[in-house]
């Protein structure tokens, strides 16, 4: 009776380190899996900050060329957009509208700017307009000026070579000095499809190439006018009223002022590289047009 209870005894004694064993191989294996899925998640979370970084990090260039009206705009907008993009490289060239088309048309480069839309033309060539800004054409003459308002009727006839002396708008008895664009510029485009004079600019004119020609040129006589972007008027010359309204972004944008035309961009969807997509996307995104504002164009939202 004495061997059996020994017996059962060693027996439980057995049982007891047998089950002990396995709770003990259990808890180090569950230990085991948890130090592998931490392992994977760590590794994982690790691929995937990867993987959103490489798609955050651009790298590339964009090229585009056109209008110098537009060229503050597009330069602003590229300034800020390389700032975000490090490794990113924009380049803007101011040739004119007729060159910006045709350059993203035969796709020289990524994309072309123009400030007139396009012709019956230049619509078969199938491009994408998209449209970045407005802008308004102001008239603009010398300080001292005594000139304090006209009508798009009074512009026309100046610009048409009808109306040569300052006296006929209440100004001083001197000869007006015309001061226009060169052909093919798209603020004279604009400026002339507005005010309803294409193709018949006076002889006298003095052309200038480019908006700041125009600007200095108005700046050093007295009796002198000429047209510019907004982004051009600064004080070393005067803007002159249209109807009573100044030409400014308010006045635009309430239609009191009607010399204004968009500011567009134009491209072949399949000549845009990843960077040149990413910069049209910033030009219209709230951060972009934050940019058009700023540099005294009018934002499209």
């Amino acid at each position: 009776m004495k061997n059996l209870k020994v017996l059962l005894s060693l027996i439980l004694v057995i049982v007891m380190v047998g089950a002990f064993a396995g709770c003990s191989d259990g808890t180090n294996n569950a230990d085991a899996n948890s130090n592998v899925e931490q392992n994977n998640n760590q590794s994982n979370n690790e691929n995937n900050d990867k993987d959103v970084n490489d798609e955050e990090e651009l790298s590339g260039t964009v090229t585009i060329s056109g209008s110098t009206s537009v060229e503050p705009v597009g330069i602003g907008i590229a300034e800020e957009f390389m700032a975000f993009n490090p490794n990113v490289i924009v380049t803007y060239e101011g040739l004119g509208s007729s060159a910006g088309i045709t350059n993203g048309n035969e796709r020289v480069t990524n994309i072309g700017a123009t400030s007139r839309g396009l012709r019956d033309n230049e619509k078969e060539f199938g491009l994408v307009e998209a449209v970045v800004a407005y802008d308004g054409i102001a008239l603009i003459t010398h300080p001292d000026n005594p000139i304090e308002d006209l009508t798009r009727e009074d512009v026309q006839k100046i610009y048409l070579g009808e109306a040569t002396n300052w006296s006929e708008f209440g100004g001083n008895d001197e000869e007006i000095v015309v001061v226009s664009r060169e052909a093919g510029s798209g603020t004279r485009g604009a400026f002339e499809e507005i005010v309803d004079f294409e193709d018949q600019l006076t002889s006298n004119a003095i052309i200038a190439e480019g908006n700041g020609n125009v600007q200095s040129t108005v700046a050093e006589n007295p009796q002198s006018i000429g047209y510019v972007s907004f982004t051009y008027i600064n004080d070393t010359v005067k803007p002159v009223p249209i109807a009573g309204a100044l030409p400014t972004v308010e006045n635009v944008q309430n239609e009191s002022y009607t010399i204004a035309r968009p500011f567009i961009m134009v491209y072949h969807e399949d000549n845009l590289n990843d960077v040149s997509k990413a910069y049209m996307e910033f030009a219209l995104s709230n951060e972009g047009q934050k940019i058009v504002e700023e540099v005294g164009a009018i934002p499209v939202n």
